[in-house]
């Protein structure tokens, strides 16, 4: 019967190729305006990248030989930016390739010349000192400022910088890799890791779990690992293994806390390397090895939230990934959410709550700084002809943490939790849209209940609808009450502030009353030392402040100046330049980027040169 079925459809069909539609199960892949790539044609499956790290020359240079998927074409595209390809073979014989034009944001379009029996392609190159995804230091650059050290950053359209690839997220890889670096050195990726350097510097990993080319990552330097538990360690540099180590001493209680919530971790390992401070996020999500900033080690685990929150990346974002840069809230709101409820479930709903309410503020900042722009305040975006690096803002985070927040309180949290983890384990290994999503919340929860939701709002029109989640915290109302009597009385009672957590802390300065006085801050800063702070979130926003209000007590701008050179995570110091910038203060922001800007990523880097209007001479 099947036989017969199939020759009947073939003949109904006529012209279409019924035999090319069965024998390939290539998925229905979305048009997707950050990749030349046409995976409906074409698409990859499996990378095996045999590579040499060049510190010498600050050059990868190998090949990517990859496994494909050929819907009966005669040419596969991969995305190229600012690489140099020395030739290119097909099943193992030199073929024919073209670069196609170059543009700005997505590089060039590597076409290359396949039949139709075509299983294996694999093309010889190397990087060149244009490639963004890298960042290579100088032992200076690093902690122990012994060995360079080099990482990588593909989020979000980088990675075809280091790899010739088809750099789209709904493409999902496995892939093996092969990597020799100087013996003195340890390789580590988002794979497979050893926890000790070998003898001659080679290094080989696999990576079994499908995953998105942004999500390949790697980091070369001399570093050592120390286990949590079974299941959860650290990297870094030998000076920071022991401070790191205790700083994520929860790491194993926080992926226990995931688990009971939504179902089994999928990624076997959760380990983080603890990069050096030029690493432009506050962490990356690469499956089985997050990339963290140094910037959360604060001696008292206060910023630890970030852990949590990359953990909870391994069930939205890695495991269910947005199909294109236009649906990243699916990523980045699910995330926020997953983050809260596992910072509720280990330190309490206080904890949470003063996390939630200081995103809302930075929300509420977003969306005042897109007054002129109002649909980039929308969760579903248009960003064709963009980088998709605009998308990535409070926006994706907090009002899709935001619109979760208010469903769960909406429907329930029982429902709500039964419903995200179906979600989880029926789209697990899969990318999606928003429109997919929607139908999925419609069909599973919504309808399903009977129950009214304004989901087109929140996900299709601008700002924030009228019935959204109101977030309280006790602890905030006292902090907000302590500035006023210090305002108030010119003195500081100390007592008031002694238990506070980093996040009241941060609320503290942050909600300074707009007439507060220079020497109310010199009073402040004379009590607690704020300038001096050895935690990096309240020093950013302290120094934002003074800023703000032209404050220049206990040598803080050299504080300042020293805080932008040495430290790269792109929030941090953008809040900063920007601060300098709305306060007519462009040339002292520049003065002193001129000095920085050599240590920061090209994440970074690109930020500030458009928020600075810098050009390089």
């Amino acid at each position: 019967m099947k036989k017969i079925t199939l020759v009947l459809g073939c003949l109904i069909l006529l012209n279409s190729s019924c035999s090319k539609k069965q024998n390939n199960a290539i998925p229905n892949y979305i048009e997707e305006p950050h990749s030349f790539s046409q995976p409906n044609d074409a698409a990859i499956t499996h990378l095996d990248l045999d590579i040499n790290v060049d510190f010498d020359n600050e050059i990868i240079q190998g090949k990517a030989s990859y496994l494909i998927k050929n819907n009966e074409a005669s040419q596969i595209i991969l995305d190229t930016k600012f690489i140099t390809i020395d030739k290119v073979q097909a099943d193992g014989k030199d073929t024919t390739f073209t670069l196609g034009d170059f543009d700005t944001q997505l590089g060039s379009p590597l076409k290359i010349d396949i039949n139709q029996n075509t299983k294996r392609i694999t093309v010889f190159y190397k990087t060149t000192h244009k490639t963004e995804a890298l960042q290579w230091l100088k032992p200076r650059q690093t902690t122990d400022k012994i060995h360079p050290f080099l990482f990588t950053q593909g989020q979000a359209i980088l990675t075809r910088t280091w790899i010739p690839i088809q750099d789209s997220p709904q493409i999902r890889i496995t892939y093996n890799a092969k990597v020799q670096v100087p013996s003195q050195l340890m390789a580590v990726m988002s794979a497979e890791n050893p926890k000790t350097k070998t003898p001659d510097g080679l290094y080989t990993f696999k990576m079994a779990q499908p995953i998105s080319p942004y999500l390949i990552a790697l980091a070369v330097g001399d570093i050592e690992y120390k286990a949590v538990s079974n299941r959860t360690g650290i990297y870094a540099e030998k000076s920071m293994v022991d401070k790191a180590h205790y700083e994520f001493s929860d790491m194993e209680n926080m992926v226990a806390s995931a688990e009971a919530l939504y179902g089994t971790y999928a990624w076997e390992q959760f380990d983080v390397i603890v990069l050096p401070p030029s690493f432009p996020f506050g962490g990356m999500e690469n499956p089985r090895l997050t990339f963290a900033t140094p910037t959360v080690i604060a001696g008292d685990k206060s910023l630890t939230s970030l852990i949590a929150h990359e953990l909870a990346h391994s069930w939205s974002g890695n495991l269910v990934t947005n199909a294109s840069w236009d649906d990243f809230w699916l990523n980045e709101g699910f995330t926020v959410y997953f983050e809260m409820r596992i910072m509720e479930a280990l330190y309490g709903k206080d904890r949470a709550n003063m996390l939630a309410r200081i995103g809302r503020q930075d929300l509420e900042e977003e969306i005042e700084g897109f007054k002129d722009t109002p649909d980039d305040t929308k969760l579903k975006l248009n960003l064709k002809g963009r980088n998709p690096d605009d998308g990535m803002n409070s926006i994706a985070y907090d009002k899709g943490y935001l619109f979760l927040r208010t469903l769960e309180e909406t429907v329930g949290r029982e429902k709500f939790d039964t419903f995200l983890k179906s979600y989880f384990q029926k789209h697990a290994f899969s990318t999606i849209h928003t429109e997919k999503f929607v139908a999925f919340l419609n069909d599973n929860l919504l309808e399903k209940h009977g129950i009214t939701f304004n989901t087109d709002e929140w996900i299709y029109t601008a700002g924030i609808p009228d019935n959204q989640s109101i977030i309280l915290s006790d602890k905030f109302e006292t902090v907000e009450k302590t500035v006023q009597q210090f305002v108030k009385t010119n003195t500081v009672d100390k007592t008031l502030t002694k238990d506070w957590t980093t996040q009241e802390w941060v609320h503290f300065v942050r909600n300074f009353p707009d007439d507060i006085k220079t020497e109310h801050l010199a009073m402040i800063d004379d009590a607690f030392n704020l300038t001096n702070s050895n935690n990096s979130y309240i020093a950013m926003v302290w120094y934002e402040q003074a800023i703000n209000y032209d404050y220049h007590g206990n040598n803080i701008d050299t504080k300042i100046e020293d805080f932008l050179i040495k430290v790269g995570r792109r929030w941090y110091v953008s809040t900063i330049y920007k601060a300098f910038k709305r306060n007519d203060k462009v040339e002292t922001a520049l003065a002193i980027y001129k000095k920085a800007r050599s240590n920061y990523h090209s994440v970074t880097a690109n930020t500030i040169d458009d928020m600075l209007g810098y050009k390089q001479d």
